[in-house]
């Protein structure tokens, strides 16, 4: 049977985190850094088990993100990854719909992430928009461009503030990938 769960990282047993963290260095082939794994747990998480086995997992951090004047409360999408074998069947679907509940419902302005190319039809299709205008990071000695990450970038909007996906998008400081 598939269960889909939904906790914040307090809530999961080391056991969890640690299959968490086996899922995504799998999935990613070994691309998955300590710091990614530090940048993806904080928030809610979402779990896909197949009798009780972990196929699929994504979660959502708070962030800041400066745009137009204005530093907005952003869901950040982390980690999103289906077992390999259990791809194609509506797990990374069934992510994304508990993380968007989360987005729609827990008083963000703004939900964001950064897209792998093989990912873009799955958040596209969800109704995420790719941010078009030039990205940048607010690094400890100012703001920097980070403009290997432009074109990457996907928004859902999910608040009454007005964006423009043509200006400037400026993520908050973190080590590892700052996107």
């Amino acid at each position: 049977m598939t269960v889909l769960r939904t906790a914040h990282t307090s809530a999961l047993t080391a056991a969890e985190l640690a299959a968490v963290r086996r899922l995504l260095d799998a999935a990613f082939e070994g691309d998955f850094s300590d710091d990614d794994w530090d940048h993806s747990v904080g928030g809610m998480h979402a779990l896909v088990l197949d009798g009780g086995e972990l196929m699929a997992h994504g979660s959502l951090v708070q962030r800041r993100l400066l745009h137009s004047g204005r530093a907005l409360r952003t869901g950040y999408v982390e980690a999103v990854a289906v077992r390999a074998g259990h791809r194609r069947r509506g797990h990374g679907s069934a992510v994304m719909a508990a993380l968007e509940h989360v987005l729609r419902h827990g008083a963000y302005e703004l939900g964001a992430l950064g897209a792998a190319d093989e990912a873009v039809p799955l958040y596209a299709g969800r109704g995420w928009q790719r941010w078009l205008g030039p990205s940048s990071v607010l690094a400890p000695a100012g703001i920097e461009r980070t403009p290997d990450e432009d074109g990457c970038i996907y928004v859902l909007p999910v608040g009454p503030t007005a964006l423009d996906l043509d200006g400037e998008l400026t993520c908050d400081w973190r080590p590892g990938d700052v996107w």
